[in-house]
């Protein structure tokens, strides 16, 4: 028997906790939710035999300390900044960790210590970071063992609304962590974050002021072109990824078209700032607001004054796309002493909600471009000097409010790695990320079986 500790029931973790549940009998576990609503974490586990809901208080260390004694290994769907007591108490009690985020820099510090303990903590196993660099290291490893020599990577992802479901000018809603959309590329002291890639051999820059106007256009197959941003750090990536060597690297963000033109009016306006605080804003309106944060201008109305700002015509698309949020109007905030960004985000939460039939649709796209050699053994390159190139795309459609494209490709990476390790098919340990053959072969191969299929094109 193996008992498994999950931590956090919230939206992302829905197809996280069937999976795990759907394969309990079989694989003999016990699996304890916790969450700090026990009202959610029964929910999300129904009546199952082998589930026990318990209410959780990750800053509680005695509660903490003993529902981790008892478990084989502890998967942390937490906030990010959350991981490490759950790290340090797993290393003192020598459990296995899971986690679906980024490794931060005092995770990667105990990569030490849990390698002499002789545990695995394996981190960005979810959507992005996860299936990313899985698939990405599959098709990267190929070409090398092939002759290739791989010149340029990009990889792109969004978290989005299905076609079916596109019903706002937009063409955007939440389905994931709201807040993180709001001020995603951005510092956590508030200040803009800059965007780092390789370009033709050189290292680009762009600060979060410019990052929604320095965008690109991408074309997945079947569902038509996207808008694309640079995400904060992609150099980083070069040595994870054995590309020190690359031209270009690029990880981006897709939204649709028109949405980064859009958002962009927020960024230039001020108004994706988390770190000042308006102290009248309960009883100020979203008009107000507005008129707060635009230079000095005599005459027209706020829409005028605000295209002006734009340098936009007052029937461009972008100010349309202002305008049916409502933020033009004589309507109360009603938060009190906010910053520009919660009161953006309070705003959004009413306008991008999804309805009750919507569904969301998860889409990624790496672009490889590698070398050739004579004695290349790549496909249809064998004896041909040159450049190839690779697209390799991944379109999920959710099921409903629940099992959701972003539940999909978050929980069941998590899973099959979870099943993997305790079955003792992964053998690592220290602190990991997805991109050896032994942990991305066994989880792509698995979330094929279950739907979740790359498409790879030599073009």
């Amino acid at each position: 028997m193996k008992n498994i500790l999950l931590i956090g029931a919230g939206r992302s973790a829905s197809t996280l906790i069937k999976y795990l549940l759907d394969h309990s009998q079989k694989e003999a576990w016990k699996i304890t939710v916790a969450d700090l609503s026990v009202e959610l974490a029964k929910q999300k586990t129904g009546n199952h035999p082998n589930a026990f809901p318990i209410a959780f208080d990750i800053n509680n260390e005695g509660q903490r300390v003993n529902e981790i004694s008892k478990v084989d290994l502890v998967i942390s769907m937490l906030p990010a900044t959350m991981h490490l007591p759950v790290a340090k108490e797993c290393l003192k009690q020598k459990k296995h960790l899971v986690t679906a985020s980024y490794v931060s820099k005092p995770m990667k510090e105990l990569d030490a210590e849990a390698k002499k303990a002789g545990v695995i903590f394996l981190n960005e196993s979810g959507l992005d970071p996860g299936i990313d660099h899985m698939s990405a290291m599959k098709v990267i490893n190929e070409v090398k063992a092939k002759g290739g020599t791989m010149v340029t990577f990009k990889s792109y992802c969004g978290g989005l609304v299905a076609p079916e479901s596109n019903d706002n000018p937009w063409g955007y809603k939440f389905t994931w962590s709201p807040r993180s959309v709001v001020v995603a590329g951005q510092t956590a002291e508030g200040a803009g974050a800059t965007a780092q890639f390789l370009k033709n051999g050189k290292s680009k820059y762009v600060p979060y002021s410019r990052l929604f106007s320095s965008i690109e256009t991408i074309s997945v197959d079947g569902l038509g072109k996207f808008d694309a941003y640079a995400n904060r750090d992609s150099l980083s990536y070069m040595e994870l990824y054995g590309l020190q060597n690359v031209k270009n690297m690029l990880r981006g963000t897709l939204r649709m078209p028109g949405y980064c033109r859009a958002w962009n009016a927020f960024v230039q306006l001020g108004l994706t700032d988390d770190n000042c605080k308006i102290p009248d804003s309960a009883e100020a309106t979203y008009a107000q607001l507005i008129e707060s944060f635009l230079p000095e201008s005599k005459g027209g109305s706020l829409k005028k004054k605000m295209a002006k700002f734009l340098k936009e015509k007052e029937t461009s698309p972008v100010m349309k796309k202002l305008d049916w949020l409502g933020i033009f109007k004589d309507q109360k905030i009603n938060l009190p002493n906010a910053s520009p960004a919660a009161i953006l985000l309070d705003l959004l939460m009413k306008k991008w909600s999804l309805k009750p039939q919507d569904k969301d649709m998860v889409v990624m796209k790496h672009e490889f471009e590698y070398s050739l050699t004579p004695h290349s053994s790549l496909p249809g390159e064998r004896g041909r000097k040159g450049r190839g190139r690779i697209t390799s795309s991944l379109v999920v459609i959710g099921d409903d409010q629940v099992n959701t494209a972003m539940s999909k490709t978050v929980g069941l990476p998590l899973g099959i790695s979870t099943k993997l390790i305790l079955n003792g098919k992964i053998n690592l340990t220290g602190v990991r990320i997805p991109t050896v053959k032994e942990i991305y072969d066994p989880v792509l191969a698995e979330l094929e079986n279950l739907g979740i299929r790359f498409i790879e094109k030599n073009i």
